[in-house]
């Protein structure tokens, strides 16, 4: 047997309960993909897109709703080994990609305030475009469970606000484009275990400030983001259910023990009905 194809079965057989029903049940719980949608599903080289690319590549063959995907890795400025190993593992996965090419990392190398941020958001927008070039009327993003929890810890302990990474989102600079990430309901130690498990190794982070600063984890270094894995890590040991709670905690929100919350154009306090209510306590 072709080794991508033990790998293939791998997440069928030996990691169907933590990755492959986790991947079905978001698609389905959130509504991801719909019949004749066309997906770029964004390869950065790190073992979450690659994951996701498979999981992508097996709902295709298995799934119910005809739907067609393009592989798309965007080189921001790779050094050429960066570059040769997200095609290695690309082949070893028998993943067509398609590449293409943009300055980012000369863009941002040497900006002193956020620079991840910035490149985030630069490589979102390339991304949005070249997949629409396309043809495609959506993007995947590998972002997985435990960076939806940390976005949620994150925006609580350093944003004063609750907030979440939404498992999709219309894009606002590019009409008709939605944004949608699979792994939602997949946590990132069964994606290291399936990784391991196939003998796989993926890019970090191999950005110029990564390289600079020799961070590694991803290019996340000491960041507030690898505090907050950090935190986690420490939560579970105390209870292994207090991740899920705290996501939980964003789907089942209680306004009416909420001081105050806001969309968009519209703020709200509870002081604004206090009086009308007179609730008995």
């Amino acid at each position: 047997m072709e080794r991508y194809k033990e790998i293939e079965r791998s997440i069928i057989k030996t990691y169907r309960k933590p990755i492959w029903k986790k991947f079905i049940a978001g698609i389905s719980q959130y509504k991801m993909i719909n019949e004749g949608d066309r997906i770029g599903v964004c390869i950065s080289g790190g073992k979450d897109s690659m994951l996701m690319a498979k999981l992508i590549q097996e709902i295709q063959r298995h799934g119910v709703k005809p739907f067609e995907a393009e592989y798309i890795v965007m080189d921001p400025g790779y050094a050429p080994a960066n570059r040769q190993k997200i095609i290695d593992n690309a082949r070893i996965l028998n993943i067509p990609i398609h590449i293409f090419e943009t300055d980012i990392f000369n863009s941002v190398v040497n900006v002193e305030d956020h620079p991840c941020y910035l490149c985030a958001r630069m490589r979102r927008g390339y991304l949005y475009k070249e997949a629409q070039k396309l043809g495609c009327n959506k993007i995947a993003l590998g972002h997985h469970f435990d960076d939806v929890i940390e976005t949620i810890l994150m925006g609580m302990l350093y944003g004063a606000q609750i907030q979440t990474m939404m498992p999709k989102l219309h894009s606002t600079n590019h009409p008709g484009m939605e944004l949608i990430r699979p792994m939602y309901m997949i946590k990132e130690k069964d994606i290291i275990a399936w990784a391991r498990h196939n003998e796989l190794s993926f890019l970090r982070c191999a950005c110029r400030f990564t390289e600079k600063n020799a961070a590694g984890n991803d290019g996340i270094g000491e960041s507030k983001r690898q505090e907050m894995k950090e935190l986690i890590k420490r939560f579970r040991k105390t209870n292994p259910y207090i991740d899920i709670n705290i996501f939980n905690s964003v789907q089942n929100v209680n306004l009416s023990t909420i001081i105050g919350y806001h969309d968009k154009d519209m703020a709200y306090n509870f002081l604004d009905d206090y009086d009308s209510k007179k609730e008995q306590v």
